[in-house]
């Protein structure tokens, strides 16, 4: 019996296996409104045998965007542009998840094609942004550091966006907290400096990232499963470390989460990463102390029998996977005729599992 393609059930959300597409960003909206494109891209997951098709950061205001072209979540014409996107899922076999996100300083750049980099200029559509301290991510603009007030409406933000997502139909929300983005960057010693109850002590810089998960349970209710994604250490000395990662992870569950989305890196520029198939797999065995806390595990993870074994050997409760979906969208239909899992296969693709 394969572990990757065994059920998995977290709260009232049944999920079919255990492969599952990370959140990424098509910088392809317009007005935080997503496309056709949007939808073919998400719905062939759901074709391709995902378990769980979760789309890309969705700002909770405008000023949270990565760029003037990322999805949003803030007004109602949004959430009506998702919900056919979500039921194109499901009429596929699959659940659908959504990343609800803040960018924080790292928020108004250009999209990875364009010819400039950088910061967005207002006069070309771009924002002052926002940042637990007025310290810019090297190459952008310097951003304007939250008040009390301010901290206050990033809340608020990310549960009316969970109303919303959860009105669109969303099987399973995830708190974006990693990458440098702004609850990474409240969790992060190198870029909140702050002297108030939001800055200093661990449990000080993790409070914005808990209220929020408070929020958006309540916001969504106790039957939808609520995830955290978190970059488990910063790559860079005086950072974000794996142990710190593991104590928020646990507060995270004990606030109502139910999964830790386990990544790294994103917030400075000086990372230094050392980048091989599963690299981020030890992050996610350190956060899940032992099956003590539920963990995803994503980076490099590219072929079926690798995803197998790192659920086998208890580093990980599923597997989130980007690029290796981007090169094939049917990666778990192949996954599972290289394992040879009974799975059940969309009709017309019944001949491909001929041997």
């Amino acid at each position: 019996m394969s572990v990757l393609f065994s059920p998995l059930r977290i709260r009232s959300v049944t999920f079919r296996n255990r492969l599952w597409v990370s959140p990424m960003c098509m910088y392809s909206a317009a007005d935080g409104v997503v496309q056709e494109w949007h939808h073919t891209h998400l719905a062939q997951f759901a074709s391709g045998g995902a378990g769980l098709i979760v789309a890309e950061a969705t700002a909770v205001v405008p000023e949270g965007r990565i760029s003037p072209r990322d999805v949003g979540l803030w007004n109602d014409a949004q959430r009506d542009a998702l919900a056919p996107i979500v039921r194109a899922i499901h009429d596929r076999g699959a659940r659908a998840g959504i990343q609800l996100a803040h960018a924080g300083r790292k928020a108004s750049t250009w999209w990875p094609w364009a010819p400039e980099r950088g910061s967005v200029p207002t006069a070309e559509g771009g924002w002052t942004t926002a940042a637990p301290s007025a310290i810019a991510f090297d190459g952008f603009d310097a951003p304007v550091a939250l008040d009390l007030a301010g901290i206050d409406r990033v809340v608020e933000a990310f549960a009316a966006a969970a109303r919303r997502a959860v009105d669109a139909g969303f099987d399973v929300l995830e708190i974006h907290g990693a990458h440098g983005y702004l609850l990474h960057q409240f969790l992060s010693p190198l870029s909140n400096l702050r002297d108030d109850e939001y800055g200093g002590s661990l449990e000080n810089r993790a409070r914005l990232l808990l209220r929020v998960i408070d929020a958006v349970r309540e916001a969504a209710g106790d039957e939808l499963p609520l995830f955290v994604r978190i970059s488990a250490t910063d790559h860079a000395d005086g950072g974000f470390t794996p142990e710190e990662a593991a104590i928020v992870g646990d507060w995270a569950v004990q606030h109502s989460a139910d999964l830790i989305d386990v990544s790294s890196g994103g917030l400075v520029a000086h990372q230094r990463i050392s980048v091989f198939p599963g690299y981020q797999v030890p992050l996610a065995e350190t956060v899940r102390q032992g099956g003590r806390i539920p963990v995803s595990a994503v980076g490099l993870i590219t072929a079926a029998a690798q995803a197998e074994q790192v659920l086998a050997d208890g580093a990980a409760d599923a597997i989130f996977a980007g690029r290796e979906w981007l090169r094939d969208p049917h990666f778990a239909l192949r996954a599972a005729h290289e394992l040879d899992a009974d799975i059940a296969w969309p009709p017309q693709y019944e001949r491909a599992r001929l041997r």
